[in-house]
């Protein structure tokens, strides 16, 4: 059996004559730049967020560093962070020329560790940017009570976890701003590049709408140094077609998470631990992560046996080489580095099958020769 990490084709089959309606309406009407589309889609995010905002913006990346840059981080100020994430995060905070500060994650959820943050801050902290990994939220009340005590931005990289929520409240509208990612391998995926921030600030939301028109307001008069990074209209229609489907494959995700969990106890409850959904969050699975014991050999014979993981993240951003002159070295974020070591994602896509999946825990526990 082949099961694949992601498989988008079903998906596609289920909305395909709505996908095509759609984009032949955008091609008839030759509005192709910040139409309709965009409106309806960053209208929907925002309410979906519970907030009023929401600007759509060329990718997650980009959402990442307009956000930051609205917020006013600039060269010489410091921004607060995982070292476990995607390297965007800690890029968007460098190409505002500030400077990426890590602290360590909590080893249950992978997320970043309040009860660290404090003690990395300085008189040059501008901004906590906290990382929503694989779906779920983050620990944001401490994160919450720190920033206002010491008057400072929150940024969600929510770029995993639209849909989720913490105590009630929804990724989203847990900080200043929060900024998704439509990459097609998320849970609300575009056909290309495509991102949003969205916030209850209006004059956040105003200068991130400037700042994506290259800070051009009026047309053609530039107060500040923007860029060009728009949602494009065909992507933003793509989104509109799947948007209605989203807590659906939600739940989805949910219950695949949740057989999944239920294999593992059963076939390898000591080589394996299994994600935990933290009390009062709702975890929307974008990955399910687990922590093996020889996962590099673990993932090679899944390999060879039609099954495809990934590692989500094999080397933790205090140790990359781009950001070496940060100082730090290896042993700085023991957590971090622990779970880069252990930490790998099965398949996880709303349409994966039980029969899949138990195949997965198969072959899984071949490896282990508890079968």
């Amino acid at each position: 059996m082949k099961v694949p990490m992601l498989d988008l084709s079903r998906q596609y089959e289920s909305l395909k004559d709505e996908m095509l309606s759609t984009l032949d309406e955008v091609m008839t009407s030759t509005r192709f730049i910040l139409g309709d589309n965009v409106k309806q889609l960053e209208k929907s995010v925002a309410d979906y967020s519970n907030v009023q905002y929401g600007i759509g913006v060329a990718n997650g990346s980009d959402a990442l560093h307009i956000a930051l840059q609205a917020c006013g981080v600039t060269t010489g100020d410091e921004v607060i962070t995982t070292p476990f994430t995607f390297f965007a995060t800690a890029g968007a905070i460098a190409r505002t020329g500030a400077t990426p500060v890590f602290v360590d994650i909590d080893p249950v959820t992978f997320n970043i560790d309040p009860s660290k943050i404090e003690a990395a801050i300085t008189d040059k902290t501008k901004a906590i940017m906290p990382v929503h990994l694989y779906g779920q939220c983050a620990d944001m009340d401490p994160i919450i009570e720190i920033a206002e005590k010491h008057n400072i931005y929150i940024v969600e990289d929510a770029a995993q976890s639209i849909g989720s929520s913490y105590k009630g409240r929804t990724s989203g509208q847990l900080g200043d701003a929060a900024c998704y990612s439509f990459f097609p391998t998320k849970n609300l995926g575009a056909y290309g590049d495509a991102g949003m921030i969205v916030t209850d600030n209006e004059e956040l939301a105003e200068r991130m709408s400037v700042i994506r028109v290259h800070g051009s307001k009026p047309k053609y008069h530039h107060h500040i140094l923007g860029y060009n990074s728009r949602l494009d209209e065909m992507q933003a229609a793509i989104l509109n077609v799947k948007f209605p489907h989203l807590n659906e494959w939600s739940e989805q995700r949910r219950d695949n998470a949740e057989n999944y969990t239920k294999l593992l106890k059963e076939l390898l409850p000591e080589e394996v631990t299994v994600p935990v959904e933290e009390e009062n969050r709702y975890h929307v699975f974008h990955q399910y992560t687990i922590r093996v014991s020889k996962r590099d050999e673990l993932q090679g014979f899944l390999k060879e046996n039609g099954v495809a993981t990934m590692i989500y993240y094999p080397l933790p951003l205090h140790v990359q080489p781009v950001f070496k002159e940060l100082g730090y070295k290896e042993g700085d974020f023991p957590e971090a580095e622990k779970a880069a070591k252990e930490a790998l994602s099965l398949p996880m896509f709303p349409e994966l099958t039980t029969e899949q999946q138990t195949y997965v825990v198969e072959m899984m526990a071949k490896f282990y020769k508890k079968v």
